[in-house]
């Protein structure tokens, strides 16, 4: 909705971005929370150059903010190797890329009233922010079209987390009809060619969780046996940082905190001091955050408090970048990619 009354539609994006970003930040970013942002996009880089791999966790709604212009160019030139986010970020994806043309977008939204709020759901526009997601084109596709692999999953006795079941339908191409932007500015595209491993704690949390726990409850299956949920996500992760740690050193990039950050990092003192195995400190730390240290907030904790936990060590390289992560992500992102 614009300033007139009327709302805007958001179009796809179909210009390549190009330039010389690394560049730029290299010369205009030498102080404060700029620096930081090179110095952190600069230790991604040398991270990579060394032969080590990054972990991205990623919390709020950066799907919807269409990271996936930058992120899914950085998962297939091998500069991200696994995803730790939410539920949310990772249906989101694939809500833009099948449902984009009937997004809209409300740059006044802080002067909504209630009222106007009550017609935004009488319209099935969900509000993240500026942006509407459309129920019944994104929420609604989607969730139709996995109900078969649910199904059959549940009377074959066969268990997949919730990545997996999406990889199923992008691979089978049963979205490809309804691809309404560019798919290689789908991180979940790129990722599901990559075969990334994704792990998805608290996976409830989102509309296709709620949707697979309503069809349990309505008879379509079973049990909730065809979901591998988070414990059997902190399995996979034990096993997948202790394959990649042999021979090299993992990074850690987060953005935003929570369970989407918390989750994966917990691996290494889990393996140290729970399983009795020996195993590397994560060798990189970098987080994007407005959160302050206060009232024993994770979000807003310090690095050298993971210390303490046996996350981090004395000399991790560590940097805090206090921002919107919807701007600088991509900003770091093409730094690493050299663009």
């Amino acid at each position: 909705m614009t300033t007139d009354g009327k709302t805007e539609t958001i179009t796809p994006e179909t210009t390549p971005q190009t330039g010389h970003i690394r560049k730029f930040i290299q010369h205009n970013y030498r102080h404060f929370n700029a620096a930081v942002v090179h110095d952190a996009a600069q230790g991604w880089v040398d991270l990579i150059d060394r032969g080590d791999k990054m972990l991205l966790a990623m919390a709020g709604a950066m799907s919807t903010a269409e990271i996936g212009i930058s992120l899914a160019e950085m998962i297939r030139e091998d500069k991200v190797h696994a995803i730790c986010c939410t539920g949310a970020n990772l249906e989101e994806d694939l809500f833009n890329l099948v449902a984009h043309d009937h997004y809209v977008r409300l740059p006044n939204y802080r002067d909504l009233s209630p009222e106007e709020e009550l017609k935004l759901r009488d319209k099935g526009l969900n509000r993240v922010t500026d942006t509407c997601i459309p129920e019944h084109e994104a929420m609604r596709k989607l969730e139709h079209k996995l109900y078969p692999y649910w199904e059959e999953a549940d009377k074959k006795g066969e268990r997949y987390f919730p990545h997996e079941y999406l990889y199923q339908i992008i691979r089978n191409g049963d979205l490809k009809d309804e691809y309404q932007i560019d798919p290689k500015n789908s991180w979940m595209v790129a990722a599901s060619e990559k075969n990334l491993p994704i792990f998805t704690p608290g996976w409830e949390d989102s509309t296709l969780g709620n949707e697979y726990v309503a069809e349990k409850i309505k008879g379509r299956m079973k049990s909730f046996n065809s979901l591998k949920g988070g414990l059997d996500a902190m399995e996979a992760i034990i096993n997948w940082y202790q394959a990649n740690t042999k021979d090299q050193s993992l990074g850690f990039f987060q953005i935003g905190g929570g369970i989407a950050g918390d989750f994966p990092i917990c691996v290494v003192p889990l393996i140290r001091q729970d399983l009795k195995r020996e195993a590397k400190l994560w060798s990189y730390f970098a987080q994007i955050s407005d959160s302050t240290t206060s009232y024993g907030s994770y979000s807003g904790a310090v690095p050298n408090e993971k210390i303490t936990w046996e996350k981090l060590d004395i000399d991790t390289p560590k940097y805090v970048i206090e921002s919107d992560a919807s701007i600088v992500a991509p900003l770091v992102f093409n730094y690493v990619l050299n663009r």
